[in-house]
């Protein structure tokens, strides 16, 4: 089979290297791909964004399945394109990825459908924005509408933190046109869970949950960022909890996007809080999510291929869909600066791998056969143990055997999850 993944990232690397234990992916096409893709897949300078020219290359290559990965693509109708020219694929609809693309529908569907979630404010007027922030209850979440690479959401601590974050966004327009309408939402509180799922429309199979570190420091200090590093799967999601969250969000969603006409097939993330009241949906993705990929598709057992393909064809209840015992850790390595201004160019060097370890390429192109930074996160040090604390360290080990000049980490990657577990601090 010949085979196209859309994307460039960690996430698209880690979802080449699980195609690939299938035979029947012969060949695999990435479209961006990046420096360290390229060791496992062919790259094809065509970008995540170029409809027409993915389009064409399918066709051209007369591709068999393609991936299509980044919430960008999704939003803008690669699947509906690619299905059009009769290529299957592995994704949502334009009207599907909606879930993802506008914060506004979201709410809106769980609104309609009593799925629970934070209690929301939408505004497309500024003024108003500011005048609702300057009364409402602190802290308060500011979101932008539309998509913003992981990082259009503030939690407002004071009231100075809110204006800002409305006037950055409506008039400053720091997401561009994802900031035209802001979402403001009551500040929720719990453990976070992330939990990426297979659904056909009407099967859904949620995989192992996982803990992502969205600030760029240790502690939780610093901006947001696209995260900083995983662990999987989640101490906190327990099977009581993960029952409710099946009767009363997976399925509820499911059966909320076909009534709607706007039926889901892909990988559907849930981001969830576990409030006092229950489980609550902070946010939807259309797609895997990054880093968490990284760190569930290595306990995923069995053929990806496999199950992406009958999740296309609406046959995902005949096959098996199964996670190895034990967990995984991705330490993510960034450059320093990251997620605002930093510098590109520097050699990475990449030491041998042991067992149960991976490197996912994130931000790095390869030049004169030298692999060289590229971007803000630029791999993911990715180790699977029996248990949390030997893949945290093992992660660590590998972390620390890997060298570019000014990279930096997070160095408390699974700490509060091992704390969870009665492990040490």
């Amino acid at each position: 089979m010949k085979i196209m993944v859309i994307g460039g990232g960690g996430r698209e690397h880690a979802i080449i290297r699980k195609l690939r234990e299938d035979p029947r992916a012969e060949e695999i096409y990435a479209l961006p791909g990046n420096g360290g893709i390229a060791k496992d897949a062919v790259c094809v300078p065509i970008g995540a964004k170029d409809i027409f020219g993915i389009v064409n290359f399918a066709r051209e290559k007369q591709i068999d399945f393609a991936v299509v990965a980044p919430d960008d693509p999704l939003a803008l109708g690669a699947v509906n394109a690619l299905n059009a020219v009769g290529i299957p694929c592995f994704g949502p609809t334009r009207d599907a990825a909606r879930i993802e693309s506008s914060k506004v529908f979201a709410k809106d569907l769980m609104a309609r459908y009593g799925i629970p979630t934070a209690a929301c404010h939408v505004f497309d007027n500024m003024q108003e924005a500011l005048r609702y922030v300057d009364r409402c209850p602190l802290p308060v979440v500011v979101k932008a509408d539309g998509l913003a690479l992981g990082k259009g959401v503030v939690i407002a601590v004071t009231r100075a933190e809110a204006v800002l974050a409305v006037r950055s966004m409506m008039e400053e327009k720091v997401f561009g046109e994802s900031g035209t309408r802001v979402v403001v939402e009551e500040f929720l509180t719990g453990p976070e869970v992330s939990v990426l799922s297979f659904t056909d429309g009407e099967t859904i199979v949620p995989m192992v949950s996982s803990m992502d570190h969205k600030r760029a420091h240790d502690g939780d200090e610093g901006p947001n960022t696209g995260g900083m590093g995983t662990v999987a799967p989640n101490p906190y999601y327990t099977p009581e909890i993960a029952q409710r969250c099946m009767e009363e969000i997976f399925l509820p969603t499911i059966r909320a996007m076909k009534a709607e006409g706007c039926p889901f097939k892909g990988c559907l993330y849930f981001g969830l809080m576990l409030t006092e009241d229950g489980p609550k949906v902070i946010e939807y993705n259309c797609r895997f999510g990054d880093p968490e990929t990284q760190v569930v598709l290595p306990l995923l057992e069995g053929s990806l291929l496999e199950i992406m393909m009958a999740t296309a064809e609406g046959r995902l209840h005949e096959v098996p869909v199964t996670f190895r015992s034990g967990a995984a850790c991705c330490v993510v390595l960034a450059s320093k600066g990251y997620p605002k201004e930093y510098k590109k160019g520097y050699p990475i060097t990449l030491p041998a791998l042991k067992d149960g370890e991976e490197i996912y390429i994130a931000g790095a192109e390869e030049k004169d056969g030298q692999l060289l930074t590229s971007g803000g996160r630029v791999l993911g040090a990715v180790a699977v143990g029996d248990d949390l604390r030997q893949a945290v360290t093992a992660a660590y080990d590998l972390a620390d055997r890997i060298h570019f000049d000014n990279a930096f980490c997070r160095r408390d990657i699974g700490r509060r999850a091992l704390e969870a577990l009665g492990g040490e601090k």
